[in-house]
């Protein structure tokens, strides 16, 4: 059958609008808050928040420029400025981990998250042509967040995700679904104040496994992102699609001694203490060389930390470890105790029936290399300290310690030669020198934000420009002169 000019432009135009603007067409049943509004972008089905995102993705690719999101990015980053204090507030009442002042830190960082200005287009030219190469969204990415940085790894998340010019459908962690909840629908109320559609950014009310593999295998999900424990990211690596893993760490501390050593245990205090130590990047066990090791504790101690004895620490094992019935190999007998994860520093020692003075900023202990402290990431302000004889043996602890999660390390020293070598050998994503953890996320550093840091997958810290995919433009005898 042959068609007029006239048909053919209006078979288009139906098969455009279906194809690239097809939110009229999905019909989502709306989720409501305790007090009765409407969360927006918050749904009941996973497939609903995959829908929404999906067709404001090809929205925004449409409609909206660059500076559009910018815009919108700007927006969110005030509006969690605005209400920090209310986030931290959430936060640590729903999830019972960290501390309130903390969390307003780790909002504050969180807003400042690059945004579009690090996306970068390059161009080449010859006697054949141009070449522009561009960085271009994925599409719609499906994202995991953990209970120990929800909100903030939303607002970290969504800046990166949009600035690339992406949507974002979110499978949080169970245990913090309310506060999420609470910052999608706001992060969405602010984007359409800003001129912006509604339901960039997406969520399911109630995240469980199930949703979690719907989300992974949905064909409108071009990327997942895993921010969590190492089960939840090798989910998502077996999905088939490309996925970017943010796991686990347990970062080492190396001080030698060459070190100076006050400023080394104010530095290692301030990493290790902060949220009360559940922050993957944080200082997580010590190995120092013995000619220093004495100066270092006392230093510590100076700074807030309070030395437990050898029984105190066995004391301390029975309640915050359980047995690993699942270890069949003997290297993993204990497990962290989830129920102590995050909590403050006084409340271990209450549990022990020690007493103090005043409130510790964290615990700290001396231990042997295969003690369980120092090679579980416990995500708890206790801290491990391990003597060596030689800084050799200190790289060798360190490194095995860290697990090959090529996460975050840490060393304190005046030799060159030393803070190479250790760096070298760890090859971490974030390597601090003479300095806390914390200056590798940018705080009192030039570090760069991030809450999702891919060590497993190798992408490392991320941002906008991970989140996007290289489209090369070429145009071919573009200079002939006719």
């Amino acid at each position: 059958m042959k068609y007029t000019e006239s048909q053919l432009e209006e078979i288009v135009r139906k098969v455009v609008q279906q194809t690239i603007n097809p939110s009229s067409q999905v019909n989502h049943v709306p989720v409501f808050s305790s007090s009765g509004e409407e969360l927006w972008g918050v749904y009941e089905d996973i497939n609903e928040a995959i829908d929404l995102a999906h067709a404001n993705y090809l929205n925004l690719r449409r409609d909206y420029s660059m500076a559009d999101r910018q815009r919108f990015i700007d927006a969110i980053k005030q509006y969690t400025l605005s209400e920090k204090e209310k986030l931290a507030r959430m936060v640590v009442d729903e999830t019972g981990l960290g501390n309130y002042e903390d969390k307003i830190a780790k909002h504050e960082l969180a807003a400042k998250t690059y945004g579009t200005e690090i996306l970068q287009t390059t161009a080449r030219t010859g006697d054949t042509g141009l070449a522009v190469i561009e960085e271009a969204p994925f599409g719609v990415i499906g994202a995991t967040t953990p209970v120990t940085n929800p909100t903030e790894t939303i607002v970290n998340n969504a800046i990166s995700m949009l600035a690339a010019g992406n949507t974002v459908v979110f499978n949080v962690h169970p245990g913090s679904k309310n506060c999420c909840a609470y910052i999608v629908d706001k992060i969405n109320r602010v984007i359409v104040n800003a001129g912006g559609p509604k339901g960039l950014i997406t969520m399911v009310k109630n995240p469980t496994m199930d949703s979690l593999n719907a989300l992974a295998a949905s064909p409108k999900i071009n990327l997942l992102m895993g921010t969590g424990g190492p089960g939840l990211v090798q989910t998502l690596l077996k999905s088939g699609k490309k996925a970017i893993g943010a796991g686990a760490g347990n970062p080492p501390v190396i001080v030698d001694s060459t070190a100076i050593i006050d400023k080394a245990a104010s530095d290692i205090i301030k990493g290790h203490s902060f949220d009360n130590n559940i922050v993957c990047i944080l200082e997580k066990e010590v190995f120092v060389l013995e000619e220093v090791a004495n100066s270092l504790i006392r230093e510590l101690e100076k700074n807030g930390a309070f030395l437990l004895d050898a029984q105190q620490v066995e004391k301390l094992m029975q309640v915050m470890l359980q047995k690993n019935d699942h270890d069949t190999t003997g290297k993993k007998p204990y497990i962290t105790n989830k129920d102590w994860v995050g909590k403050d520093p006084y409340k271990y020692l209450d549990a022990i029936g020690v007493s103090y003075t005043k409130k510790p900023k964290c615990l700290i202990c001396e231990a042997g290399f295969s003690h369980p402290f120092v090679q579980l990431e416990l995500l708890m302000p206790i801290l491990p300290i391990v003597r060596v004889e030689t800084f050799e043996q200190a790289v060798e602890m360190a490194v095995e310690a860290e697990h090959g999660n090529r996460h975050t390390a840490m060393i304190h020293s005046q030799n060159i030669a030393n803070i190479t070598k250790f760096a070298k050998a760890v090859n971490t994503t974030i390597f601090v020198k003479n300095g806390p953890s914390l200056a590798g996320l940018g705080i009192g550093s030039e570090g760069t934000c991030s809450f999702s840091i891919a060590g497993p997958t190798g992408e490392g810290i991320t941002t906008a420009r991970t989140f996007t995919r290289a489209r090369h433009c070429v145009l071919v005898d573009g200079f002939r002169i006719i």
